[in-house]
């Protein structure tokens, strides 16, 4: 088939290759490249993330890649966003394009200029078609013979004596990228200074293994632009860049491309995940003192977003805490500089353990105080408050919570068996762990793992009280949601359990299942017996004052096996309700059980 060209395209076809190929107006020029080759692939991998993506010859033997054309304003606002962005090198920069020749990219437009530039002599050549041009009045015609589309120029791969010239013209800037780009990925672990021994070539080596290229040690420059390329997008994705929060008073360098803002609730501010990223971000913030950085350190590890499993480090001035369960991590950080206290929570699913890591790596590196901390109002709303919320983030239950009492100095306890039947873990308060010393006659005695100093101890009465006298139970009716032991108010109604047990109290007194475990204390203070759950039986109702404790000499008797050497009260006067109640919050602990 012939095709017929007027003489009016043929002139625009000879002006455009000899005044180049640009369009007009101002371009972001963001790489160039002597190997037409490597410039190629460059445009083509920017292509794959950027739009407006072109690729120009420049005087001297160089090709440079740009994005454009745009006019002035625009192509300085592309280039700040994109440097922002990390998508475009540091160095990128906007050029009127005057010095732009041939244009080598996008394929799809290439001229009969560009491709006597980019065919090597020798190789021949087809003829693409020409770019549309303005109509012409010419009639003059002639005919010319179909153009078969030039295949790109792809040059062959280096071998490692090239791959080593070429390398050994990287300034040192270009250098330490490559061993930065090694890093991000972690085949290279030493120290970033340019020099190419043996601890980065064996991470060059591991890199081509990864890559399916052949392991020779020596990056060529097509797997230099690939490393790089995909340091980049990984960069880009990962999105770590300066946030301050000006309510909070912090700076740092966070996973922007990962967490986006959600809503402040002192002493947080909350950046919820980004694209699905499962990646969650807490700054700290708060006005305090030591004594409120160890409170801080102990509230958030009830937290759910902070597992239990981890390690856990409390300083003069700052804690650390790792949370660790399947398929989740939590990191805290917190520190305390003139009278504030700041800091990070960072959350992650497993597959982000290493977007995590640098992220963590660079928060450490710039968290910085920048004014005074969070007002401790903001973003409370008092209809949205709740006691299984601290801020926000909701508290960890345990699967019961019931209560028990300390038997010895170093925080020993006596509770009800019931409580922590089939428990994963025990806490005492809720802040510390325990673990089960010994059980017998739904009596169990459970034994800090940690230090644990006790306000009160239990003395045991050495024996039953009078019938009808009064006595009071210490617990946690309501699962702890009160803060603090209560106490309530009964009597002594027989020595004996309905069925005869001389081993059990019976009571009249209105408790709650929250109670169960609790010390029964006479009017002196002294211990009587612990209370027991009210017994299961389907054929008969009990009255709801109707109440059972294990005797103290049933409880005495399980310490002593246990190891336990329990403080017996010979003498005691009656207490006033006040110091009665003392005692008895003093010596009373929460008992929770968790998965």
């Amino acid at each position: 088939m012939r095709i017929l060209v007027s003489l009016g395209v043929l002139l625009v076809l000879l002006v455009a290759g000899a005044a180049g190929a640009q369009d007009r107006g101002s371009y972001v020029q963001i790489e160039a490249h002597p190997s037409l080759r490597v410039a190629q692939e460059r445009a083509r991998a920017y292509g794959n993330l950027l739009q407006s993506v072109n690729g120009f010859a420049i005087p001297g033997g160089w090709y440079g890649v740009t994005l454009g054309p745009f006019d002035d304003a625009q192509a300085l606002a592309e280039l700040r966003r994109l440097r922002r962005e990390g998508l475009i090198p540091r160095d990128s920069f906007v050029t009127e394009g005057g010095s732009y020749r041939d244009r080598f990219w996008p394929l799809g437009v290439t001229t009969d200029a560009d491709i006597a530039v980019a065919t090597p002599q020798g190789q021949g050549a087809g003829t693409t078609a020409p770019q549309p041009a303005a109509p012409s009045t010419d009639t003059a015609v002639i005919a010319t013979e179909p153009a078969t589309p030039a295949a790109p120029v792809v040059e062959p791969e280096e071998t490692p004596s090239e791959a080593r010239r070429s390398e050994s013209v990287l300034n040192r800037e270009e250098r330490e990228n490559l061993q930065r780009a090694l890093q991000w990925f972690g085949f290279y672990t030493a120290r970033i200074d340019g020099a190419f021994g043996r601890g980065t070539r064996a991470s060059m080596s591991r890199w081509q293994e990864q890559a399916g290229v052949d392991v020779t040690g020596v990056l060529t420059t097509r797997q230099r632009a690939r490393l790089l390329e995909e340091f980049r997008a990984a960069q880009a994705a990962l999105g770590l860049e300066p946030l301050e929060s000006r309510d909070a008073g912090i700076r740092v360098t966070a996973p922007l491309g990962l967490v986006q803002f959600d809503r402040i609730e002192a002493p947080f501010v909350h950046y919820t995940e980004k694209d699905g990223s499962g990646m969650r971000l807490s700054l700290i913030s708060q006005p305090g003192d030591r004594a409120a950085l160890g409170g801080l350190y102990e509230i958030l590890q009830t937290l759910d977003v902070v597992p239990t499993e981890g390690e856990r480090s409390k300083q003069r001035d700052s804690f650390r805490i790792m949370g660790l369960e399947d398929g989740r991590t939590t990191q805290v950080f917190a520190k305390l500089e003139d009278s504030k206290i700041f800091g990070y929570m960072l959350s992650w699913p497993e597959e982000r353990a290493a977007d995590a890591a640098r992220a963590i790596e660079a928060m450490e590196a710039t968290l910085t105080s920048t004014g005074p901390a969070l007002d401790p109002d903001l973003g409370f709303d008092p209809a949205t408050q709740s006691f299984d919320m601290v801020s926000g983030l909701e508290v960890r239950q345990p699967l019961r919570s019931a209560s028990g009492f300390f038997v010895d100095g170093r925080g020993r306890v006596v509770t009800a068996s019931e409580n922590v039947r089939a428990c994963g873990r025990i806490t005492l308060d809720r802040l510390h762990d325990a673990r089960v010393l010994a059980a017998a006659n739904g009596i169990t005695v459970l034994e800090p793992l940690g230090t644990l100093a006790p306000i009160e101890v239990a003395r045991m009465a050495p024996a039953e009280g009078r019938l009808r006298s009064a006595v009071s139970v210490g617990g946690f009716p309501f699962g702890g949601v009160l803060g603090a032991a209560t106490l309530s108010f009964g009597t002594l109604e027989d020595v004996r359990g309905l069925d005869g047990s001389d081993a059990i109290l019976r009571l009249s007194l209105n408790t709650r299942e929250g109670d169960v475990g609790g010390p029964v204390l006479d009017g002196s203070g002294r211990v009587a017996g612990m209370l027991l759950p009210a017994p299961q039986d389907d054929n008969r109702a009990l009255p709801a004052d109707v109440a059972f404790a294990a005797k103290s000499s049933a409880v005495k008797m399980v310490l002593r096996d246990a190891g336990v050497t329990p403080d017996v009260a010979t003498t005691g006067g009656a207490l006033a309700s006040e110091d009665l109640t003392t005692r008895a919050t003093g010596m009373t602990v929460l008992v929770s059980c968790w998965e």
